[in-house]
């Protein structure tokens, strides 16, 4: 049985899924689910993800919500096909922890913020809180400073080869791109990272949208 992905097309979270599904080569179908409708709070929605939120997978029966423990569960499952994004052994999983920790700590609050300020709220009839926006760019600055020096010695965030943890950045990075926040292309370490991993044609194959 085909695994099943419920989401919205462009969501962060679901896209955050779908390129890793796209780089272990495993066949999906999307089931859209309309958040512009609310269908997300429906109560046969919430019966797999109580939180209300996008996106959940049906794989088999096995019904599992949170993009990030969705894409370690298919890194896992299907370890031994397409691009291997978990390492084996205990000091390269440290590593890798290490390196998705520090996506979760120390990029996402602030690009996801962000992407909330400058674009998302306005879609929900809410207004930029500029004082908010300028906080959170400077946070990130910091913060990408830091990855700079980090990619400066290795040519990925866990370490010479591709993980979950870089994949992990591409959904926010593109959306704050699109909106004009580019602190990549000051800090060449950073960006030839993110040149690497944003034209792998994973993404390109559901940046646009599932």
């Amino acid at each position: 049985m085909v695994l099943k992905l419920y989401g919205y097309s462009t969501s962060t979270c679901t896209l955050r899924v779908a390129v890793v599904l796209k780089e272990k080569n495993v066949p999906f179908e999307f089931i859209a689910v309309d958040l512009t409708k609310g269908e997300h709070k429906a109560p046969e929605f919430t019966a797999h993800q109580p939180f209300g939120q996008v996106p959940y997978i049906d794989d088999d029966g096995l019904i599992l919500y949170e993009s990030r423990a969705i894409c370690r569960y298919i890194a896992a499952k299907y370890a031994s096909q397409g691009t291997p994004l978990l390492p084996t052994g205990p000091i390269a999983t440290a590593f890798f922890e290490q390196a998705a920790s520090t996506e979760t700590s120390n990029y996402d609050p602030f690009v996801s913020g962000l992407a909330w300020e400058l674009k998302f709220c306005m879609w929900f009839g809410g207004k930029t809180d500029e004082a908010r926006a300028k906080q959170l760019r400077s946070q990130l600055v910091g913060k990408l400073d830091v990855y700079d020096v980090i990619l400066g010695k290795q040519k990925y965030l866990a370490g010479n080869n591709i993980t979950l943890a870089d994949l992990f950045h591409l959904p926010y990075g593109e959306i704050v791109l699109g909106i004009g926040i580019d602190e990549f292309s000051s800090r060449p370490n950073v960006l030839r990272w993110w040149e690497d991993i944003s034209s792998r044609a994973s993404w390109s194959a559901v940046k646009g949208g599932i």
